[in-house]
């Protein structure tokens, strides 16, 4: 089942704004065979749209191979080429990329033997390698070995502190005076992290100090400067380390709201980082991210979908916080189906609705603004 691919949808009145890359001094390519602008390229998806860390130079993936990824993602050119692959990146490329981001997350959270030797091709080429799965190629003697022949260095990017250095709930989460907001799903892959930035972002370019808290992978080889590859900890920590990466962000940037990115969803069997994102973090409201159309769980077409309404009850049951916005994943959606579901969820869940990627941003900060009034008092200009 493919993700975040809209080719169909044309943008109402949103405007997008350009990322600057003006401030990006590492160059990267994205490694996504087979599966850009699919559900288990969620990484390399995620940093075609926004990255503050790399500046992307192109994608690998022989399927979509000659097109455009801002084309093939949001049908919006970005000048981000596809290639065939590591050969023909470098066939038109002036210089060597710096990085080779492996831009996949699979489910097993391993490398095949193919994928093996390209990596290890992208390391005797003199490229760090930014790698964002559970296996970690520093613990790989062929890898460890093969990186420093070549004085390149290796990302493992879930790989956590030693237990020594891990921490425990503590109870500092209550010295977090400003509000904290998690954006939480109804399934993996389903747009949580997309709508935490884009939130972030829009709320920062009018004025208002947000943080993003990252929790994954992808938000951190994006830039976050804040956060844990959550479902890389043994559980034990899992609290503690939620709960220090928000008092973190809260005393180093003394920010006006922390916007809190999700992980799989409270309902999902197979995962249980939502359950620590909410415990840990404890945060004063949930935004619900929600695919109407996607009838069973990714990865899962045994297990049926929860709907937005059940997942509300759960996490408002869970947790000492509140549901106060649901944002819409179009995936196989019409423009006429998608505000049809935004004006029916509103109707039934009395709560603001929108999609964070086709309708202006403005609609996702008012409903961060009607749950939390005194946000306005810090904006420059009324809004």
């Amino acid at each position: 089942m493919p993700i975040m691919k809209f080719p169909m949808i044309k943008r109402k009145s949103q405007k997008s704004q350009p990322f600057d890359r003006s401030s990006q001094d590492q160059t990267a390519i994205v490694y996504c065979e087979e599966n850009f602008a699919r559900i288990d390229g969620k990484t390399a998806n995620g940093l075609i749209r926004y990255s503050e860390k790399y500046k992307i130079l192109s994608v690998i993936d022989s399927t979509k191979a000659g097109l455009d990824s801002g084309m093939v993602l949001d049908n919006i050119p970005n000048d981000i080429p596809i290639y065939r692959d590591l050969a023909e990146v470098l066939k038109n490329t002036d210089k060597m990329p710096d990085n080779f981001i492996y831009g996949m997350a699979p489910l097993s959270g391993m490398l095949s033997k193919l994928e093996r030797s390209i990596v290890l091709e992208a390391i005797n080429l003199g490229m760090n390698i930014i790698n964002g799965l559970h296996e970690f190629l520093n613990d790989d003697r062929e890898f460890a070995l093969a990186s420093v022949a070549n004085d390149v260095t290796i990302f493992d990017v879930r790989k956590p502190r030693d237990k020594k250095d891990l921490k425990v709930f503590s109870g500092q989460i209550t010295k977090v005076t400003c509000p904290c907001i998690a954006v939480l799903g109804t399934d993996g892959a389903i747009g949580k992290r997309t709508t935490a930035t884009i939130l972030t972002r829009t709320l920062k370019d009018q004025g208002i100090n947000a943080v993003m808290v990252g929790t994954g992978q992808t938000g951190l080889i994006q830039g976050a400067r804040h956060g844990i590859a959550i479902d890389a900890i043994p559980p034990q920590f899992c609290s503690g380390e939620m709960e220090a990466a928000v008092v973190e962000a809260f005393e180093e940037e003394k920010p006006d709201v922390i916007i809190i990115e999700g992980q799989g969803a409270l309902s999902h069997p197979a995962y249980l980082t939502s359950a620590y994102i909410l415990r840990g973090s404890c945060p004063d409201a949930v935004i619900l991210q929600h695919a109407p159309k996607r009838i069973k769980l990714s990865d899962y077409p045994e297990i049926l979908m929860p709907s937005a309404k059940s997942e509300i009850n759960l996490i408002e049951t869970f947790s000492n916080t509140k549901v106060i916005g649901l944002t819409i994943n179009h995936e196989n959606m019409t423009e006429e189906e998608i505000d049809e579901a935004i004006t029916q969820f509103e109707d039934d869940l009395k709560i603001g609705v929108t999609d964070a990627l086709t309708r202006p941003a403005d609609r996702l900060v008012k409903i961060v603004f009607s749950a939390f009034p005194e946000l306005r008092k810090v904006l420059p200009i009324a809004v």
